[in-house]
């Protein structure tokens, strides 16, 4: 006969993954539409609106910009616009959420 703890255990185990997974979707919903910079392993960074992504981690972006690596610090060059990118997960190096994307959503509420 199995231990009240262990019961407990293994009933509570799927709420609080069901729990974890609802509080990471949410956070994402939460960024849908978010201007974000996503920089890859080639050098590269784009720029763009966040509009999903799936279980690869692979990002999709609407009003993309690509960016250069530049050599020297001084030359950052203009942007290439791209439109509607697709970066596949493993090429993801950091991906950082604009603040002028949130500062924007929660003044105009």
């Amino acid at each position: 006969m199995a231990s009240e703890s262990e019961e407990n255990g293994t009933e509570m185990q799927p709420e609080v993954e069901e729990t974890a997974y609802s509080l990471a979707r949410l956070k994402l919903e939460n960024l849908l539409n978010k201007s974000m910079r996503i920089r890859m392993t080639d050098g590269r960074t784009l720029v763009g609106l966040f509009l999903c992504t799936d279980r690869d981690c692979n990002v999709i972006l609407g009003s993309a910009q690509e960016f250069l690596k530049s050599t020297d610090s001084f030359s950052q060059g203009e942007p290439r616009v791209l439109g509607l990118a697709m970066i596949p997960g493993h090429h993801v190096v950091s991906i950082e959420v604009e603040s002028e994307s949130l500062q924007t959503t929660t003044h105009g509420l």
